[in-house]
């Protein structure tokens, strides 16, 4: 009974990982939406934080889980680790909607298929997993492709550092802080909707906001909320219940996705971008084929295991 229950929470914690990642990878739809009807960065930035806590609130609700909502909010040590993870998420809604927004959606993924990689450093860092030598073959071609991006570009990729560093740190802090994922993800968002809310208040003090035109865009400005928490509740919830190394496996997903949206955007794709970019997938695919090779060795070994001698 406990293995079955143990693998049906594997099973479950694996879905939201994969559904967390497929949200992710079709949102810069949402953003290119609200760019075409008026809406800059900073004001789907600031529906994200005003909206995303009423679903937040709702996901505590549905979970009864307010006693812990309020031992955090009581509790200095672990509310100044959700204040900066808050931070660190605020930072990466930021970047990547002005980058989804501006024709930098390519970057954004490249970002994203660092990100799996850099878990694997930050996973041997301070988990003490383990990386053997494909992992590390994995990490040397994304360097390259970074490299090459560099290049391709004329500057560093500031988006796709900023937005690979920034999350991986925040899925560190996830892990670490004991708290479950909706409680914790309700305490970032009210610690980011006065901000949302005051720069709401002046875009429209001021006539410069378009959340409120129409109903087309309110419902625009009103999607960003269940669009904002669901993925990062099934990701905080899966984070806390999978390796990191399971997590960056799977999140090779969302830049896929990302960057298809790029190339039917029209974003640019140079030869040298093309070949920043074919270092970056044979990293991932080093990095995803070592994995699944390594899960098929281990169901061979407790197959093997368990037959009788």
């Amino acid at each position: 009974m406990t293995t079955a229950t143990g693998s049906d929470a594997s099973r479950a914690a694996l879905l939201s990982a994969f559904a967390c990642y497929t949200l992710w990878g079709v949102m810069p739809l949402l953003f290119m939406g609200q760019a075409a009807v008026g809406f800059d960065a900073f004001e789907i930035l600031a529906h994200r934080a005003l909206w995303a806590v009423a679903v937040a609130g709702l996901l505590v609700w549905l979970a009864k889980q307010g006693g812990q909502v309020r031992a955090v909010l009581t509790s200095p040590k672990t509310l100044a680790w959700l204040a900066f993870s808050t931070v660190l998420i605020g930072l990466n809604w930021g970047v990547y909607v002005w980058a989804t927004t501006h024709g930098a959606t390519l970057e954004a993924s490249l970002g994203y298929y660092i990100n799996p990689l850099l878990n694997m450093v930050v996973g041997l860092w301070l988990f003490r997993e383990k990386i053997d030598r494909w992992g590390w073959i994995a990490i040397g071609l994304a360097a390259v492709g970074v490299m090459f991006q560099a290049l391709a570009l004329g500057r560093p990729p500031w988006i796709s550092i900023v937005l690979a560093i920034s999350f991986a740190t925040y899925g560190v802090i996830r892990k670490r802080v004991p708290i479950d994922a909706q409680a914790g993800l309700l305490v970032e968002c009210l610690l980011l909707v006065p901000f949302g809310l005051a720069w709401v208040l002046w875009l429209q003090h001021t006539g410069a906001g378009v959340a409120f035109d129409s109903p087309v865009n309110t419902v625009w400005a009103l999607a960003n909320g269940p669009a904002t928490v669901l993925p990062l509740a099934l990701f905080a919830w899966s984070a806390r219940r999978l390796p990191l190394s399971t997590i960056g496996f799977i999140q090779f997903l969302a830049p896929t996705l990302q960057f298809a949206v790029g190339v039917w955007a029209g974003e640019a794709l140079t030869p040298l971008r093309i070949l920043s970019f074919v270092f970056i997938w044979g990293g991932a695919a080093v990095f995803a084929a070592a994995a699944w090779f390594r899960v098929r060795a281990a169901r061979q070994a407790l197959k093997s295991a368990a037959e009788p001698a």
